[in-house]
């Protein structure tokens, strides 16, 4: 009888330990999902008294040409793209910081978390006063104080300027969990490491290029599918702020209103079915993405 490689008793193991896991999620999570995707397939409506009845793929058909799914699509990609990109540029220049020896660091450290730890709901509601185009604090100090700007503007009332606005509310917010995830991956680097670079002669710059990237790119992977999967199912910040108005509606809100505003129900699964599909196919590809890297690393 062939005896198993070590690799292969390795990953038959971890199957057997994630194989309780991985049937509770099966079940708590394949039930209301069928049920989801055949709801969508008829026309059944909330608060109704007549039967739903069967009219197959006519929702999808319909939420293909819909030009307001259309719109939350892309508002929803580009609030993803843009505000993943920010807060991974700004958390690992936070990172690089707060991992740097300096009096006050703990202190610093302690500080930048309280955006991240106030909840949405309230951080939302607050820079939500702060951009009111009357009397906010933003205009305030562009206008009044310092002269930036020379009349007031309504951050969320415009359509290009309120999406925009939304995406620095997320990016204060959420960098900080960013710099907190990238930190935890600097404080595993060996530093024999940076210090044989030294005496090679290599410079800060560097070390950054060649040491500090490449051991923190499992990080900066996993902490991509983690921002992306919260970015597109975004709600809570774009609901607060402008209710899916003035040009920011998100896959979310849009939801949201063909469910319970229309009580579309048979519309709105499908709405939930296209969301799920859509956020699939983001975590495969970053799934294929880590799978070559780590053959790349092997190889």
């Amino acid at each position: 009888m062939r005896r198993l490689s070590l690799e292969a008793r390795q990953s038959r193991l971890g199957w057997i330990l994630v194989s309780p896991a991985l049937v509770l999620l099966i079940l708590v999570g394949a039930y209301p999902l069928g049920q989801t995707f055949y709801v969508s397939l008829t026309d059944a409506r909330l608060a109704s008294g007549r039967p739903a009845n069967f009219v197959g793929l006519a929702n999808y058909t319909r939420l293909a040409a819909d030009p307001g799914f259309q719109a939350s699509v892309a508002n929803t990609v580009l609030f993803t793209v843009t505000s993943v990109i920010v807060e991974i540029v700004l958390g690992l220049a936070m990172a690089l910081v707060v991992n740097s020896r300096f009096r006050g660091r703990g202190v610093l450290r302690a500080a930048m978390l309280i955006p991240w730890a106030l909840p949405t709901v309230v951080s939302a509601k607050m820079w939500n006063y702060m951009l009111v185009d009357t009397y906010g604090v933003v205009n305030d100090l562009l206008v009044t104080r310092s002269g930036l700007l020379e009349t007031k503007v309504a951050w969320l009332a415009e359509p290009g300027l309120a999406l925009a606005s939304i995406i620095a509310v997320d990016v204060w917010k959420t960098t900080p969990f960013v710099a907190l995830m990238l930190l935890a991956g600097l404080q595993v680097i060996p530093p024999a490491l940076y210090e044989a670079a030294s005496v090679d002669g290599a410079s800060r710059l560097q070390q950054f290029w060649r040491i500090t990237l490449p051991m923190l790119r499992p990080v900066i992977l996993v902490t991509l599918i983690f921002r992306t999967l919260d970015a597109l199912r975004v709600f809570d910040v774009i609901w607060v702020m402008t209710r899916g108005q003035s040009g920011t509606e998100s896959m979310a809100t849009y939801n949201f209103r063909q469910l319970i505003d229309f009580q579309k129900l048979g519309y709105g699964s499908a709405v939930s079915v296209a969301i799920f599909a859509l956020i699939a196919l983001f975590v495969a590809a970053y799934l294929v993405v880590l799978r070559r890297w780590r053959e790349a690393e092997m190889s």
